[in-house]
């Protein structure tokens, strides 16, 4: 029997409490489904930059490639986005790689659809850099000890990989859940320029340096190449769980965000489902 959730908008977001109907229980399935739209109450906030205002997407669990598939997303950023072009196509791993071998630091990023919640996908050059000594522009994944927002150590990264070798990002390629663990905002990759967004990278997972996950709402920052384990709360329920993420490296933002495991499909990027409780803090 599929696992239920209560789903309700996060508080204080300005959410429309009767999206889906006083106290509504979806299973996992509909949480898929339905999850980018409960995500609409904070959409003008964080999105309407992006071109997202007054949108609500109608689901889509199958896409154009089947359940898992991710598309590209670049609504009201057709002429500035590298991939604008390619709004609602199925993202592939060639498209990152060619977008990367422009970047100095051999990475690249975009705002995606997975089963109708927001993702961020961010391409990596892991496989080339990963043997070379550790310096700045050769960015690499780096696995690492992950802690709460009271700072208590949660544990190491590999405490998860090595139970279940898929959560290593696959491919060069990490998908990450794209809802900020502040207030539920979505961050997004290169929407604006600064210091934390430049096409540069550093390691260790701090705040120097670029190549950053930003969130225009309110400045939290994260390190996609910044691999660790570590802990949250179902907003609604207040249960909490441990979960593979890219660490919070500034801004408000108390803990990392989420990532989704990957699995190919050919060169079609595909998220693997296992793993959903991970993203229910914003319920």
């Amino acid at each position: 029997m599929a696992r239920e959730y209560d789903l309700k908008p996060a508080p204080s977001l300005g959410g429309d409490e009767t999206a889906y109907g006083a106290g509504k229980v979806i299973n996992r399935r509909q949480f898929l489904k339905y999850g980018f739209n409960t995500a609409t109450g904070v959409l003008a906030a964080s999105l309407g930059v992006l071109g997202f205002t007054a949108l609500i997407m109608p689901p889509d669990t199958e896409g154009t490639g089947g359940e898992g598939t991710i598309q590209f997303w670049a609504k009201g950023r057709e002429d500035e986005a590298w991939y604008g072009a390619k709004h609602e196509v199925n993202m592939t791993r060639q498209d990152f790689v060619d977008e990367a071998a422009k970047s100095s630091t051999g990475t690249a990023g975009a705002a995606g659809i997975w089963n109708g919640v927001p993702v961020i996908v961010v391409y990596v050059d892991h496989e080339k850099n990963k043997d070379t000594p550790v310096s700045l522009g050769k960015a690499r994944f780096q696995m690492m000890e992950g802690y709460d927002e009271t700072g208590k150590r949660i544990g190491h990264f590999e405490d998860m990989s090595d139970v279940d070798p898929r959560i290593f990002p696959s491919d060069n390629i990490v998908i990450i859940y794209g809802r900020c663990t502040h207030l539920c905002c979505i961050p997004g990759w290169q929407l604006v320029s600064n210091s934390f967004t430049d096409d540069s990278w550093t390691p260790g997972g701090g705040d120097d340096g670029g190549t950053k996950l930003f969130c225009i709402c309110h400045s939290s920052r994260f390190d996609p190449t910044a691999l660790e384990m570590n802990s949250n709360r179902n907003r609604s329920s207040g249960a909490t769980f441990s979960y593979a993420g890219i660490k919070a490296s500034g801004g408000p933002a108390p803990v990392g965000l989420p990532i989704i495991p990957v699995l190919m499909d050919g060169d079609v990027i595909t998220g693997i489902t296992d793993y959903v409780d991970w993203l229910t803090y914003c319920d």
